[in-house]
């Protein structure tokens, strides 16, 4: 769907009005929902197609995934935890999750941030190093 520079703009102010000490209040964006349903203003499905694509955005920037071979212990945990609240603001909510594929190590990706030191990353960057 293509939407217009208006319901791109319009989409930002209510984005700018969701947020408040540069947190995204769910609450509020549900009121803001329930508004555009209700009065369907001009370009309705454009602002509610660029509302929920900003809304997405930040939510996925506050969102940290960290993948690890094993199970990570607790302290572990903390650590990643910690380092992540220092870089991002305590506002993140965390996904720990085992993936077996990664051969060793830890990957986290907070937005479109990935910090990548898996066993397999480092084995890719030797091959594609060695040409193979």
């Amino acid at each position: 769907m293509k939407v217009s520079k208006d319901a791109r703009r319009t989409a930002r102010q209510l984005f700018s009005l969701a947020t408040r000490d540069g947190n995204l209040s769910d609450d509020i964006v549900r009121k803001i929902i329930v508004k555009l349903r209700d009065n369907k203003p001009r370009n309705y499905g454009g602002v509610l197609v660029s509302f929920a694509r900003l809304v997405k955005l930040e939510k996925q920037r506050n969102h940290a995934l960290v993948e690890s071979a094993v199970e990570l212990t607790p302290a572990l945990r903390k650590e990643i935890t910690d380092g992540l609240v220092k870089r991002y603001g305590n506002q993140l909510t965390f996904e720990y999750a085992v993936n077996p594929e990664l051969l060793g190590g830890v990957r986290a990706k907070v937005g479109s941030d990935v910090w990548d030191g898996s066993v397999k990353a480092r084995l890719a960057n030797l091959a594609e190093t060695f040409g193979a």
